[in-house]
């Protein structure tokens, strides 16, 4: 029976950490797999016969792929049903047209620190498939490729079927579903480094017959939701609510803090990028936070920071006790657990279990009401979920050129890239995307012209909602994200007080905001000015924090 583990090797960690922790294994076996399959002869890219397609060092171009590992060709999620292949096609595909390219599929870990390692040194992948709000701290050192002016050219793929009405033809861009979130995905310097081709979203499965067992309905407020929790908890050696510690530390505080802070957006949302406002609607940077908390926001002295934590707490009350090596897969199956916060991946384990004993749903977290918190905004929650399969091209694609160049120079002069490009173009049309995304039920395929597997409908709807506010742990690095999740264990187990938490909070914020302002010497001048502009907007708000008297330029 799968376990908590296989989740996490189903999921791509191009979005959510701690869904993929445990994905590096699952990669590595399906690459084993992969490299033993032979290499196969093919065409040129007009179609005529080529002399054979020319493998690994004999080839012109030996483009590294580390996809991440959802498709590795030759793996099996959960260890149920056949072998991958699609991606295996697209590949032998791409070849065929270009006998002189070979794509070598590797795994790399996807932790900022060791991709900083690889790319100082030049060894990184040509394509890597990682959060790009990881990539955004870096991309002032020249080692990712932006990617506009090929985004806004039309797929050279699309074009060759010569009909201009198709998505494609006349911007790449145009061939990606969900336009908000994937041009969203643009760096703070305004510049794109990444390409979705796929989503992922969270929800809540739940046990649908013991739902209808103890006469439960889905909760349509977080009022509703306590009250479902309650219920549930009478019942002798049920869980209501299955939960890890690093989904209260990812999507748990993400969703809480759009919850209490949306209604103050009007007044501190202090970066308004025309390019990237239409789609992130209010998306606090890093960079903002950094300024926000030198006005003396997120720490004890703000109360809707304090109700983010408190609420949190009181969540914990109807969750499992073990939230760090419990098998939350297994106990959801073994009905154990009643509802189980997890990922859209879990669709397929749970559809391909034909003795699964019972029915189940997805629901999304239900909105807070005046009840839960006097901060909160009454509306829906957003969407934490997006962009799964995250594909970057480094800046070992432009390997051919002089290195002592400009960046831009170097994309101009490198045929490296180009065929680096023409690869991830071929990918994203919508054939060879159908090949790999729709092998089995897992994300949502974000190219024009590839459907949504029924199983995935319910995470298809969620989509549709408005961002979030922000992602806390993409806003910082890495050493934020695990203080915090220990500190949040600790505090969620009772063995700190909600006071003790926030000063431990404080002091973690306050590093991780100076390493920030370290790195990329924020405009926090430009940021006071816009501050300054907004003071009337936020005369009319209540219970803002006081800002410090000595206040940081």
């Amino acid at each position: 029976m799968a376990n908590d583990h296989d989740i996490e090797e189903a999921a791509p960690k191009g979005l959510l950490r701690h869904v993929w922790k445990y994905g590096s294994l699952c990669a590595v076996l399906g690459v084993s797999t992969w490299l033993l399959w032979p290499g196969g002869a093919g065409t040129d890219a007009a179609g005529k016969a080529g002399a054979g397609r020319a493998d690994g060092p004999d080839a012109k171009y030996v483009i590294k792929f580390s996809p991440g590992g959802q498709y590795v060709p030759g793996s099996v999620p959960f260890g149920i049903g056949k072998p991958l292949e699609g991606l295996a096609k697209v590949i032998r595909g791409f070849e065929r047209r270009f006998p002189d390219t070979h794509i070598e599929i590797i795994n790399v870990p996807t932790v900022r620190e060791y991709l900083v390692t690889q790319l100082s040194s030049g060894a990184a992948p040509d394509i890597i498939n990682v959060n790009v709000e990881d990539v955004w701290v870096d991309v002032q050192k020249g080692w990712y490729i932006p990617l506009d002016s090929f985004l806004e050219a039309p797929n050279p793929f699309v074009v060759e079927k010569h009909d201009p009405n198709l998505p494609g033809a006349r911007q790449w861009w145009d061939s990606f579903r969900y336009q908000a979130i994937s041009r969203g995905k643009a760096a703070p310097d305004g510049r794109n480094y990444c390409i979705t081709m796929d989503m992922i979203e969270t929800g809540i499965f739940y046990n649908k017959t013991i739902f209808a067992k103890l006469g439960l309905a889905v909760p349509e407020t977080w009022p509703q939701f306590l009250a479902v929790m309650t219920r549930i908890k009478q019942e002798p050696g049920l869980t209501p609510l299955l939960m890890s510690l690093s989904s209260y530390n990812d999507w748990a505080t993400d969703l809480m803090f759009d919850q209490l802070y949306y209604n103050l957006l009007p007044g501190i949302d202090l970066k308004k990028d025309p390019a990237r406002e239409a789609y992130l609607q209010g998306y606090l940077d890093g960079d903002e936070l950094v300024f926000l908390l030198r006005k003396g926001f997120f720490g004890p002295r703000d109360k809707r920071y304090r109700d983010l934590w408190r609420i949190l707490k009181q969540l914990k009350r109807y969750t499992n006790d073990d939230m760090t090596n419990a098998d939350l897969t297994r106990q959801f199956v073994t009905q154990q657990g009643a509802m189980y916060w997890t990922a859209s991946p879990l669709t397929y384990r749970l559809r391909s279990d034909h003795k699964l004993g019972f029915e189940w749903g997805v629901f999304y977290p239900p909105r807070f009401t005046r009840e839960t918190s006097p901060y909160a905004s009454g509306k829906d929650m957003c969407v934490i979920g997006g962009s799964a399969t995250q594909f970057e091209v480094t800046c070992s694609a432009v390997g051919d050129a002089d290195a002592s160049l400009p960046l831009e120079d170097r994309m101009a002069k490198s045929e490296r890239l180009k065929r680096v490009m023409a690869f991830l173009q071929f990918l994203c049309t919508p054939e060879q995307t159908e090949q790999v995304v729709n092998e089995y039920p897992c994300l949502m395929p974000n190219i024009v012209g590839v459907p949504v597997l029924a199983p995935l409908a319910p995470f298809e709807k969620i989509l549709e909602r408005r961002y979030t506010t922000t992602k806390w742990l993409f806003s910082f690095d890495l050493r934020f994200s695990d203080i915090q999740e220990r500190m949040l264990g600790l505090y969620l187990a009772g063995g700190a007080s909600l006071d003790e938490f926030l000063v431990w909070q404080k002091a973690n914020l306050d590093a991780a905001a100076e390493n920030l302002a370290r790195r990329k010497a924020p405009d926090f001048a430009a940021l006071e000015t816009q501050w300054k502009s907004l003071a009337p907007v936020r005369a009319k708000m209540t219970d803002l924090p006081d800002e410090p008297r000595e206040d940081k330029p």
